[in-house]
């Protein structure tokens, strides 16, 4: 069995293909689009005409490559960027009608579970109780649990671009001010959490995302070529130090900093304090990547649905248990169930 999932976030399109026969996702073609869709964002977050353009053809090239790998169907969502967008049902319905693609979104919960799923299956029963962080584009994800699925798990406003144009503003580099502020704002977001976490005493804490993944390079993690089995970690203290480091520099000089990538550069250092603050928060000293994610929780949500009889496959509501204040399900949710 071979799926394709891809996956349209803030700032690229992202396609992987798997083959799928065994209990995980085997890895055979990934391909990467820059779209940069958090930029052509309205004043009022609608995605407008140009940027709908750009998502179509993106989605259709995706879908097109997919084929070439043997996937006819592939397996689309969108996450924050649309989901959170006023005209999100027109942005769905029209990649529809002009790709053939059933582009689908899912509730930040949605996106936390299947996250947790996928770093749970790396990391392995060792890991013990687990967190987990995911900072995108548009929102940030936590959750913890004991098993396969999370025992709670929340999605707070506080993706790196989302944090960068609401706090960052234009300057390069911010004012000291404004890093003051975002960190205030951060700390706010999670004191429900924090309070939930000192409950839990997490044995290990995870984290995944690009975001992240640069942040480790620049900590001094090994480089991506290295490749997914090298252990690479996060120590607050380092990322305390490489936050300061960029809140100094303009963008252009941050892509030149070991992991910054010149797409990714404006809104690293947003990253940085929104992961610095939380793992402060969370009274977390140390983080562990997965290399595995959302895109991953997806096919191994895909693969346990294939193993199980169709007369067993049931429709469950996702189990969310409130942590602060959870974001509605949107039009057209992608994944229900446990895992």
């Amino acid at each position: 069995m071979r799926l394709a999932v891809v996956d349209v976030g803030s700032r690229t399109v992202r396609l992987a293909v798997a083959d799928c026969d065994g209990d995980i996702p085997l890895p055979v073609h990934t391909a990467k689009q820059r779209l940069r869709l958090a930029e052509q964002v309205e004043p009022d977050g609608s995605l407008g005409e140009r940027a709908l353009e750009d998502l179509v053809a993106a989605v259709a090239e995706a879908a097109e490559e997919a084929g070439r790998w043997g996937v006819e169907e592939p397996i689309a969502f969108a996450t924050a960027v649309v989901r959170d967008a006023p005209n999100c049902r027109q942005v769905l319905d029209t990649v529809r009608d002009r790709t053939g693609v059933p582009l689908q979104v899912m509730s930040g919960a949605t996106e936390g579970e299947l996250t947790f799923l996928a770093a749970r299956q790396w990391m392995g029963w060792r890991a013990g109780p687990m967190v987990l962080l995911d900072i995108g584009g548009g929102s940030m994800e936590v959750a913890f649990g004991r098993s396969r699925t999370p025992d709670f798990v929340t999605s707070l406003p506080l993706g790196a671009g989302r944090m960068t144009r609401e706090h960052l503003g234009e300057a390069d580099p911010p004012p000291p001010s404004a890093v003051k502020e975002l960190r205030r704002r951060v700390r706010h977001e999670l004191r429900d959490v924090a309070a939930r976490l000192r409950w839990e005493t997490p044995r290990t804490a995870v984290a995944a995302s690009r975001t992240f993944q640069q942040l480790a390079r620049l900590c001094g993690a090994a480089p991506g070529r290295h490749g997914p089995f090298v252990t690479r970690t996060i120590a607050r203290g380092d990322l305390k130090a490489a936050a300061e480091t960029l809140s100094t520099l303009p963008a252009a000089a941050r892509a030149a900093l070991p992991g910054i990538s010149a797409a990714r550069a404006r809104q690293s250092l947003a990253g940085a304090v929104i992961a610095h603050t939380a793992m402060r928060c969370l009274e977390i000293d140390t983080v562990t990547l997965s290399p595995w994610a959302l895109r991953e929780g997806i096919l191994l949500r895909r693969i346990r649905e294939e193993e199980q009889p169709r007369h067993d496959r049931t429709a469950e509501p996702l189990r969310e248990v409130a942590v602060g204040q959870q974001p509605a399900a949107p039009p057209g949710e992608l994944v229900r169930g446990g895992a």
